[in-house]
């Protein structure tokens, strides 16, 4: 199937995305924070990258805009808990400056794998041709 860059600085998120998308037969890598997760990207050019919004070192915001100047065609997934409630709509942002998809944590199982499966068909479409 694909493979998939997730970017996360919580161990247990990206476990459960680790997880899933083994599941749904793709290879997936991990990184802690965006620093991490730019070098990953360079060394396996993932088919989707997942981010999430608020790390430490790097955080989603600017990882998703180093991505872009690397491969402006590559899939973005922004993923966070902060969803604008009374503070910074940070999803709004990610998706103004990049990102092709955002979800709201906590992530639910359904949602999750239609947004992948729609980002990798387009990807994967985009790669044969």
């Amino acid at each position: 199937m694909a493979t998939v860059l997730v970017i996360d600085d919580s161990a247990e998120m990206r476990r459960m995305l680790l997880r899933m998308l083994d599941s749904a037969g793709h290879h997936p890598y991990a990184a802690a924070d965006g620093v991490e997760g730019v070098a990953l990207y360079s060394l396996y050019r993932p088919d989707l990258v997942i981010t999430d919004i608020l790390m430490p070192n790097k955080e989603g915001i600017e990882t998703i805009r180093e991505l872009r100047r690397i491969s402006p065609t590559v899939k973005i997934l922004a993923i966070s808990g902060s969803g604008g409630y009374g503070g910074p709509n940070y999803l709004a942002a990610a998706r103004e400056l990049g990102a092709d998809e955002v979800l709201t944590k906590p992530v639910r199982a359904v949602e999750f794998y239609a947004v992948v499966n729609r980002l990798l068909g387009v990807a994967l479409a985009t790669k044969e041709t």
